[in-house]
């Protein structure tokens, strides 16, 4: 092996350039970053939130061996990327939107890596920096809009398969009226919780598969029927039992651990579903 194989790809100088920008971001997003880690806190749909980051770290770093073979060649149009998510954040700054100050975040990080790093590394880390998407909080006028819609598709569902196990139901809405109670399928067990879950599980396993690019895609998508179908469990289930021990078995204690019930369930589902895929041609 010749001693130029044994050098580094990339040079001290722009490996501190990295850091430097890197640096920098830090010094920027903080306000951002900590407004967003406030959600992660307050808010049970993005309670994954923290998580979002250290899976990303991981993947870039189990990947370093790729990115050294790739070296570095800086692309000048980088800059312009990384100007345009300046100016996201800038223009939602001014407008107080949190999702596009947050979300220009991803911009920059992939403008600032094409013009230090080039196309070949930018292509390798493109999985990585978009993965970190999952840790941005839809706006909550976005959400409203798809969870409500969810929750009168979670309901009608769900007003079905009890009906099939003989448990006489009465729905008007997203309300299904018991013998001995009422329930209300409210944002929380809409579904668009474990469906945010899955799809960012389903990002991570396809990724580790090493599967071709259909099946990957396969499992990615896999990631919606599954949450749905794991949350129709869950509510027949809540509702089942509360039409038995009355309304107190579907709130407290039970209901939270119903919905560490669908997160498991949904994920053994996903596993299922990548052994499946890796028998198949």
């Amino acid at each position: 092996m010749s001693a130029d194989a044994l050098q580094p790809r990339f040079r001290p100088a722009e490996i501190a350039c990295l850091l430097l920008v890197l640096a920098a971001l830090i010094g920027l997003y903080f306000p951002v970053l900590a407004s967003m880690a406030q959600d992660w806190a307050t808010n049970d749909n993005y309670s994954h939130g923290y998580f979002i980051p250290l899976i990303s770290a991981y993947m870039i770093f189990s990947m370093r061996d790729e990115l050294h073979k790739a070296g570095s060649s800086p692309a000048n149009w980088g800059l312009l990327v990384l100007l345009l998510g300046l100016g996201q954040l800038y223009l939602a700054k001014v407008g107080s939107e949190y999702f596009l100050q947050r979300s220009s975040l991803i911009i920059v990080l992939l403008g600032g890596t094409l013009f230090i790093l080039g196309t070949a590394a930018t292509r390798k880390l493109l999985l990585p920096i978009a993965y970190l998407i999952f840790m941005v909080p839809l706006p909550a006028i976005l959400w409203n809009k798809i969870a409500f819609p969810m929750q009168l598709f979670s309901s009608a569902i769900t007003e079905d398969v009890i009906r099939l196990i003989g448990i006489p139901v009465f729905r008007e809405g997203n309300v299904l009226h018991l013998a001995q109670t009422t329930l209300e399928v409210v944002d929380a067990c809409s579904g668009l919780r474990s469906l945010t879950t899955m799809f960012a599980l389903s990002a991570v396993l396809a990724w580790l598969s090493g599967y071709p690019a259909w099946k990957k895609w396969l499992l990615f998508f896999a990631a919606a029927p599954i949450a749905i179908f794991a949350n129709i469990v869950r509510l027949t289930g809540t509702a089942g039992l509360a039409s038995i021990y009355g309304e107190q078995v579907a709130q407290g204690f039970l209901h939270d651990f119903s919905g560490l019930f669908t997160f498991v369930l949904g994920l053994l589902l996903l596993l299922l579903t990548s052994r499946f895929l890796r028998g198949k041609t």
